[in-house]
């Protein structure tokens, strides 16, 4: 999982240094109504993150295969308000959970990261899948919020 850490750590490098001097009336401007700013989108990587987090540590101790519950994605950025909350509160946050999931995935060992998942009743993959998938899903969003 070396590589994976690393890409996360790139990730977080790259998309902090970007939000830092990134203008606020870019960050919170929208492609079209019904679509999320890049400001919106750094709320759905907390929300994304919050979620792994919580599934990353519960498939350590829970019942084999560990059932992916499904969240809310436009709910969560609605309720959280991500679009009027102050950018460094947020890009702290996400930082900071992106670095305790970093953390937990350099803790893995081979047996953890063949834990298995369900993802729905058709659907089985491990750990090692699912942190793979989200450093997969964070480069994809932060490309959209970099161009």
């Amino acid at each position: 999982m070396t590589a994976t850490i690393n890409k996360l750590e790139q990730l977080l490098t790259s998309g902090s240094a970007y939000l830092a001097i990134a203008p606020e009336s870019e960050l919170v401007q929208k492609p079209a109504p019904e679509k999320w700013s890049k400001k919106e989108i750094i709320g759905h990587l907390i929300d994304s993150g919050i979620n792994n987090l919580q599934r990353f540590t519960e498939i350590q101790f829970a019942n084999k295969p560990y059932t992916v519950r499904k969240y809310k994605q436009d709910e969560l950025v609605k309720a959280n308000d991500y679009q009027h909350a102050d950018t460094k509160e947020i890009v702290v946050l996400w930082l900071s959970i992106n670095n305790r999931i970093k953390s937990l995935i350099g803790q893995q060992t081979n047996d953890t990261l063949h834990y298995n998942i369900e993802y729905n009743k058709d659907t089985i993959a491990d750990l090692r899948f699912l942190m793979n998938d989200y450093v997969d899903h964070l480069e994809h969003h932060l490309d959209q919020i970099m161009k």
